[in-house]
């Protein structure tokens, strides 16, 4: 008996990674969905599996089904997400469909944090006389869907700060010079990331000194929105970040942009929303609620030594993502990766949870959610 649970248990968890993996090939195309894998076996085989690609499109669930046909009776059905049962949405409950095929069991790998959901898909299928196992490898599929779960509970983007620093923790010299500090290899995983998020937040000073592009240059990438951090609106019209490469989203404070009724124009002419924001300082508290409104669920920050700051004293990052290169450049002048006067005393410093360390090229990479005292 032992044996056959271990099997069992085996089983279980390959077929749910089988479906992770399938629900990963539509990263950056499902928000503010999830994304979700599905798998259907019978008798030991496979005879069934996709994946969600898009909002608005079927779920990973009725396309395994529409697959299976009348071989999906009796057949177990692994899911890396708790199927749907609401109907405020486009297209119909997932539940329905799983119970009027006859599936016999399903596996799942996590429930639903979607408040019209939270464990209601299982209590439905339970009650149709279907076997529901769930928890099964649920770090992975919570780790594949934080900003999904963390939005859909909140309204609130998950938010990932990346920066590329020295050994000796600066992003640039003294003379303002970033271009390249880490390898191909790690700016390759960051156009990556950059397609995997629905917008990159940064400020002023960054374009200014940069003139970055903030694109995903990858083949089939998407670009994120860009979100642009320019209080006074002093970013000229003719920068990168207003071409026509992807959506700009220009913040800009009521109060520090006086008389600036010709650039507004200029800027909205050229396809940019502008976002107003009545307090001076801006909070990105503010910057991230109003962008959630536009179901922006995942932001990643790209900026400067300040903004870094701001983000991690204002406590609005969820992970950080940092590439270490092995170069030291010193200097007191050159640029760190956090400034300002606000810091954290020792015994209350922001710890860095489930860390991941990789490699590119001579780069490291270390990605790990924050946790705040």
């Amino acid at each position: 008996m032992k044996n056959r649970a271990d099997n069992s248990f085996k089983d279980m968890t390959f077929y749910i990674k089988r479906a992770l993996n399938l629900a990963k090939r539509a990263i950056g195309h499902t928000s503010p969905n999830p994304m979700v894998g599905a798998v259907i076996v019978k008798n030991g085989k496979v005879i069934a599996e996709d994946y969600h690609r898009k909002a608005g499109q079927p779920h990973a669930e009725a396309l395994v089904l529409k697959k299976a046909g009348s071989e999906a009776k009796g057949a177990d059905l692994y899911v890396t997400l708790e199927p749907c049962c609401h109907l405020n949405k486009k297209t119909p409950p997932c539940t329905k469909a799983i119970i009027e095929a006859g599936i016999k069991r399903v596996f799942v790998a996590m429930i639903d944090p979607n408040p019209s959901v939270l464990g209601c898909g299982i209590k439905e299928l339970k009650s149709a006389g279907i076997e529901v196992y769930s928890g099964i490898l649920q770090r992975q599929a919570m780790r594949l869907n934080e900003a999904y779960s963390k939005f859909i509970s909140t309204s609130i983007p998950f938010v990932i700060l990346k920066t590329a620093m020295t050994l000796d923790g600066k992003i640039a010299d003294a003379e303002g010079n970033s271009k390249w500090i880490t390898t191909n290899e790690a700016r390759k995983e960051v156009h990556r990331l950059r397609h995997s998020v629905d917008a990159i937040v940064t400020a002023k000073g960054t374009v200014l000194a940069d003139n970055p592009l903030l694109t995903s240059r990858i083949k089939g990438g998407k670009n994120p929105v860009r979100v642009v951090i320019d209080p006074a609106l002093e970013i000229p019209e003719d920068y990168n970040v207003f071409n026509d490469s992807a959506q700009t989203i220009v913040v800009y404070s009521k109060s520090d942009s006086k008389e600036k009724g010709e650039k507004i124009n200029k800027l909205s002419h050229k396809g940019c929303k502008l976002m107003e924001i009545e307090n001076s300082p801006i909070g990105l508290k503010d910057i991230l609620y109003e962008l959630g409104k536009f179901h922006i669920t995942s932001v990643l920050i790209e900026g400067g030594s300040s903004l870094n700051s701001r983000a991690l004293m204002e406590r609005v990052v969820d992970r950080v993502i940092f590439f270490i290169a092995p170069k030291i450049i010193c200097g007191s002048q050159s640029l760190p990766v956090t400034s300002g006067k606000d810091f954290y005393r020792l015994n209350e410093a922001i710890q860095i949870d489930e860390i991941e360390i990789k490699r590119f090229g001579s780069d490291i990479m270390i990605n790990g959610l924050l946790r705040y005292f």
